[in-house]
């Protein structure tokens, strides 16, 4: 259980606004890259496998097919380096892990589509 003191303090460094996603959506992940004294925004987009913990501590997990590898990386969702969250496809699931989707590949990495409101489009 969090102290009062330790709320107060991740509250300001706390996400004002945080796109609704779920496990199995395909999302776009804006994400600022530092090289030298230039920065750049880098998009990388896949499948969320996992989400986990909650507060400042909340992070997210994305797959994604890179030729016949399987690349994975790891969001905190507080990151100030997160620019923009877009899912621009539901998948439809039955686990809050999808780390069954390692062991895929192909057509079987893919997940059947979920019709539902919260799924933006371009």
């Amino acid at each position: 259980m969090k102290t009062k003191i330790l709320e107060s303090v991740e509250k300001g460094s706390l996400r004002e606004k945080i796109p609704h996603f779920e496990i199995g959506d395909i999302v776009d992940v804006h994400c600022r890259i530092v090289e030298g004294e230039k920065t750049r925004t880098q998009i990388f987009s896949g499948t969320v496998i996992g989400r986990k913990g909650r507060g400042m501590n909340e992070s997210f997990t994305v797959r994604r097919m890179v030729g016949s590898e399987g690349v994975e990386r790891i969001f905190p969702l507080n990151s100030p380096n997160l620019i923009d969250i877009r899912a621009t496809r539901s998948g439809k699931t039955r686990r809050a892990k999808l780390y069954y989707l390692r062991q895929r590949v192909g057509k079987g990495v893919r997940l059947a589509q979920r019709h539902s409101s919260h799924t933006v489009t371009k």
